[in-house]
């Protein structure tokens, strides 16, 4: 039913990981092979290509829907349908990337309008021309954009006098020497769809459902499941310093009047909880991991 397309290069390892978490494992014949499938009645086609070119073909209707970044579709400037936010990146953390520009740290410039009215047209560097153009003239700068396929940061200051560029945490930016004055866009990794198909009831359906198990993916990631067992009187304390994704499922255990209690909590705070949960009377504690929450 639906043609996918996934993106080839730094996304494609952690978008292949997600898929299989979500139980919609790609298989292709190897790594460099760009044809794949799903074994799933909702996937007729998925291909494997470069996120900059995932927009423009998903506007073309050559694919039904695929995943890309923010960036890619603003750059491209074509019309698709965005499912939403997939938050995760080329290392599984779920912070978006930035487009910035940056400047020599001994540069004056401290915002965009500092670029203006310069002696010469400002040489910019970058992957993203079509950004950098609209952002630029909005400012009143005069520029010369030139199109860098790599390396960008290296071209400062012989070939150009600042970059627009993509950045995680800014530290590549940072140790090339250069400074960000400005940031045109925060971005995240998105499930896009051709606006035809999104408009087909059958297809949207199954687009939707693919959005619904991606997500829920996701955000298990983050989070596991506690259970434990506690005694009718350690059982309000327990509960108060119990964090929970809704109400903790309590529930009472025959015999002995205690109580068994379940809830979901984050990841990043399990390891002083359960320290914590012992210290005030639970026993019996698990942590279990979680494959999908979906609300």
């Amino acid at each position: 039913m639906l043609k996918l397309v996934l993106p080839k290069g730094s996304l494609e390892e952690s978008t292949f990981e997600l898929f299989a978490d979500a139980d919609l494992r790609v298989y292709r014949s190897s790594e460099v092979d760009y044809r794949a499938s799903i074994r799933d009645d909702r996937f007729s086609e998925v291909r494997i290509l470069r996120a900059q070119e995932i927009p423009v073909f998903v506007a073309q209707g050559l694919f039904d829907l695929g995943i890309t970044g923010r960036d890619w579709v603003q750059e491209r400037g074509v019309e698709v349908v965005s499912l939403g936010e997939l938050h995760y990146s080329k290392v599984a953390s779920g912070y978006p990337i930035r487009i910035v520009l940056a400047v020599p740290e001994g540069s004056p410039a401290k915002s965009l309008e500092d670029l203006a009215g310069g002696e010469r047209p400002l040489r910019v560097a970058t992957e993203y021309p079509e950004l950098a153009r609209r952002a630029l003239a909005d400012a009143g700068v005069e520029a010369e954009i030139s199109l860098s396929y790599g390396a960008t940061e290296a071209k400062v200051p012989d070939i150009a006098d600042c970059v627009v560029e993509l950045t995680e945490t800014g530290r590549a930016l940072r140790t090339a020497g250069l400074r960000i004055i400005h940031t045109l866009l925060v971005s995240f990794t998105e499930l896009i769809a051709n606006p035809i198909s999104a408009a087909d009831p059958e297809k949207r359906r199954a687009m939707e459902q693919l959005y619904t198990l991606l997500t829920g993916t996701l955000e298990a990631r983050e989070k596991v499941l506690v259970k434990l067992n506690v005694s009718a009187e350690r059982k309000a304390a327990v509960l108060e310093r119990l964090p929970s994704l809704r109400s903790p499922t309590v529930s009472e255990l025959a015999g002995d009047g205690g109580f068994a209690i379940e809830t979901v909590v984050r990841k990043d705070e399990i390891n002083t909880l359960i320290p914590e949960l012992k210290e005030l009377g639970a026993s019996d504690i698990l942590e279990l991991a979680l494959a999908k929450i979906v609300h």
